[in-house]
């Protein structure tokens, strides 16, 4: 079964490539992202060939899944293909309420033991591929999958814990709005952003953004003595 799904990416990937027509010279590197998202990242946007993960956030905040999708959004429309392996909660309706493009979007639910052969055959021909972390994840494998993406110019989104990511978001608060008088509909969510990264990204950064959004963004600067990072909107 493992293999089949493997070579089962192998084959979107080949078909995908084309379809994204990914400039091999460069010419585009980075792909767009929502402009309430664009501060958090050093070029303002998802450089091809990085390694942006959604940290895990605190399971009463919620918001890391809401966060992956708008993530995905901007670049979706833009015209990219995007597949997300390892998340069977996932629904199309949420995805399309964030602003994916449906018929840009591969889901692969459940990737079996061999999750990473799984990714490593995405990123040969997706433009931003998101995994769920499947637990503990030997560096070796960090490295391949980063390498990988590197070389093909894909974006790796790692959906957990992943260390030595260029970029980590991390929703470290989070509000619901709708309900009053105990009655009502929850509508959208107000969280609040962390980045934590190397290099450019080393510097930390935090907003306030809703979910989903309204273009309404606070940008904000974390405190000196709170340790900040990003994370994924998520169950």
């Amino acid at each position: 079964m493992a293999g089949r799904m493997a070579a089962g990416s192998a084959a979107l990937a080949d078909l995908v490539r084309p379809a994204s027509g990914t400039d091999p010279a460069g010419a585009h590197r980075l792909l767009p992202v929502l402009p309430e998202l664009a501060g958090l990242l050093p070029n303002r946007g998802l450089r091809r060939g990085s390694t942006v993960a959604v940290g895990p956030g605190h399971p009463a905040r919620g918001g890391s899944t809401s966060l992956m999708l708008a993530l995905l959004a901007e670049a979706s429309r833009a015209g990219s293909w995007c597949a997300v392996v390892g998340v069977p909660t996932l629904g199309a309706a949420a995805a399309a309420d964030l602003g994916i493009e449906l018929d840009r979007l591969a889901l692969v639910p459940y990737p079996g033991p061999e999750w990473a052969t799984v990714v490593a055959a995405l990123i040969d021909g997706v433009d931003v591929v998101v995994t769920a972390v499947p637990g503990t994840v030997s560096a070796s494998v960090v490295s391949r999958l980063a390498a990988r993406a590197r070389q093909r110019g894909s974006v790796l989104v790692p959906y957990g814990r992943w260390a030595g990511a260029d970029v980590t978001l991390q929703v470290v608060r989070g509000a619901w709005e709708g309900l009053e008088q105990g009655r009502g509909r929850l509508r959208r969510r107000e969280v609040t952003i962390s980045a934590r990264g190397r290099g450019a990204a080393a510097r930390p950064k935090e907003i306030r953004v809703w979910l989903p959004g309204d273009r309404s963004t606070r940008a904000t600067k974390p405190t000196p003595s709170r340790r900040t990072s990003l994370t994924v909107v998520g169950k």
